[in-house]
């Protein structure tokens, strides 16, 4: 991998500047805001130079709590992640080694004993609802992506993959929801946004947006 690539685009008036490779980028938003839609046109764009970290599969290790402790848990907050081992894996793929990613088991409310190896990259996207809370992550990203979509929507959204995907019920769903899932995007999550390079309204369905970052990647691995 090269150290970077130089842009001195007429959008940058010209000024020159390094983008440091590999390109990391920070994809966040609320629960169901459409960041899947979104992180699969960058994938497609990256191809097989794309690494993808989903922060939800850093949730810590709870093996140390009985399951009725660990189905209490709030996913919605900062402290619900391993922040130190991903910013860890974040360096090592930086530093071209391989890593060991976690996977966390839902249905258990505890991370897997299995793991996943990953390689490193060209691209490495980090995607999640509280990837640009971390003002150590954000330091490491060259463009920071947030999606936006209204709240009904995004609600709607959440219901239908936990019930579908996590095994979850929807009475359990909604009072999650309401307990937790709300009160902590309007604390946590929706303030990130004066973080982000790129706000996208309606989520994944706004195309110039989707437009603006896939050029993006594109030149940037063309000049790597």
């Amino acid at each position: 991998m090269s150290t970077g690539t130089t842009d001195t685009s007429p959008e940058n008036n010209g000024a020159s500047y390094t983008i440091p490779t590999p390109l990391i980028i920070g994809l966040t938003g609320g629960t169901g805001s459409g960041k899947t839609t979104v992180a699969n046109s960058i994938i497609a764009t990256a191809q097989d130079d794309i690494v993808v970290l989903p922060q939800d599969m850093y949730y810590k290790d709870q093996s140390d709590l009985p399951t009725e402790v660990r189905r209490m848990t709030n996913y919605d907050q900062p402290n619900a992640f391993d922040t130190d081992l991903l910013v860890e894996h974040v360096d090592a793929l930086i530093a071209g080694q391989a890593i060991e990613r976690p996977v966390y088991d839902f249905s258990q409310d505890n991370r897997s004993k299995e793991t996943v190896s990953i390689s490193p990259k060209a691209v490495i996207l980090i995607e999640g609802i509280l990837v640009l809370h971390s003002e150590r992550l954000r330091e490491r990203m060259a463009l920071k992506v947030f999606v936006d979509a209204p709240p009904d929507e995004r609600f709607i959204r959440r219901l239908e993959r936990d019930v579908s995907e996590r095994n979850r019920s929807p009475e359990s769903v909604i009072k999650q929801y309401r307990n937790t899932v709300k009160p902590m995007h309007d604390l946590f999550i929706e303030p990130t946004k004066q973080h982000a390079d790129i706000i996208m309204p309606i989520g994944g369905k706004n195309k110039v947006a989707l437009r603006v970052i896939t050029s993006f990647i594109k030149d940037v691995l063309a000049s790597s």
